[in-house]
């Protein structure tokens, strides 16, 4: 059975002057799933979710929220403080108050949705487990780690139990180490139940954590569904990336284009996108100076057929 219909926006639009920033798009988001967002600068990301939040208000279209228990949908903006609520928001910057410490932070967050004393004693220490700072609830943001900041946010967003998650970039500028733990956390939260809107510029991340993706571009829908069903609806099954003395002059043998379906160039590699590599490996084996790399296509593939290889300036 599938899970019931939690969030959905129809037909948003929003324009700044002459320029369209989002133009006519529509998703839904179940109850437990994670729908991932990605999609150049400037594609549109950033001001969906603050349409979704009620920060920014629509030209056309609607944001509902379904609750859980039934009833009738609320409207964004119309019902804004019923639906945020129900919603846990991380942003990309951090907005903790370096003057409160981890624990009070938690606190004064949750006095905003009204939680009693006796409830925030035993939620925030809960919080703090999850996110891995319980040693740390005495300590102000300032003496934490960047991931520490990043996991001390996202226990602020769960402290008014949110039946729906926004995360807005959330692990832009972890290390490895910081990343792994919030997928895991992230992870944990999906099988409790809770449902997440995730934008990325990660394509490890958006393929580990989101169970569909939108593929936004010039704020346009360009792309929707399972990351492994694009990635096959899309691109050739492997990938040859060569590199080193001479690679780039790879694009403009006519006899190795035979081998590859498509060939594309970006900085100083070459991009074999084949059905079979094993006729183009050998080829290659006989370069001198020439290192390859032989993968499966992935999301990161996908994204650049899907939106080019040309740098895109924020905006």
């Amino acid at each position: 059975m599938p899970a019931p219909l939690l969030f959905e926006a129809r037909d948003l639009r929003k324009r700044y002057g002459a320029t369209t920033v989002v133009d006519g798009l529509s998703f839904s988001i179940a109850a437990g799933e994670c729908l991932g967002v990605i999609g150049p600068n400037g594609a549109g990301k950033t001001t969906t979710v603050r349409m979704c939040l009620g920060q920014t208000t629509p030209d056309a279209g609607q944001v509902h929220y379904h609750p859980p228990q039934g009833g009738a949908p609320l409207e964004m903006p119309r019902d804004a403080l019923a639906i945020k609520a129900r919603l846990g928001v991380v942003s990309q910057f951090d907005t903790l108050d370096p003057d409160f410490t981890c624990a009070e932070n938690l606190e004064v967050f949750g006095r905003y949705f009204g939680l009693k004393p006796a409830a925030m004693r035993t939620r925030i220490p809960r919080l703090l487990e999850f996110a891995a700072l319980g040693h740390k609830a005495q300590a102000r943001p300032g003496e934490l780690s960047g991931g520490m900041r990043r996991r001390l946010s996202l226990a602020r967003a769960l402290v008014n139990d949110p039946h729906l998650l926004l995360l807005d970039e959330p692990t832009t500028g972890l290390d490895p180490q910081a990343r792994h733990l919030m997928w895991e956390r992230l992870q944990q939260l999906l099988q409790q139940g809770c449902a997440i809107l995730l934008t990325t510029h990660f394509m490890d991340e958006a393929e580990r954590l989101c169970a569909r993706l939108l593929v936004l571009d010039h704020g346009r829908k360009i792309a929707e569904g399972r990351p492994r069903e694009l990635i096959a609806e899309h691109l050739e099954p492997e990938v040859v990336e060569a590199y080193g003395n001479g690679a780039l002059a790879l694009a403009q043998d006519a006899a190795l284009r035979t081998l590859a379906q498509r060939v594309e160039v970006s900085g100083e590699t070459v991009f074999f996108y084949t059905q079979d590599a094993r006729p183009l490996l050998q080829a290659l084996a006989a370069r001198a100076h020439l290192r390859t790399l032989h993968r499966p296509a992935n999301l990161e593939d996908l994204f650049l057929k899907l939106t080019g290889r040309q740098i895109r300036e924020d905006g």
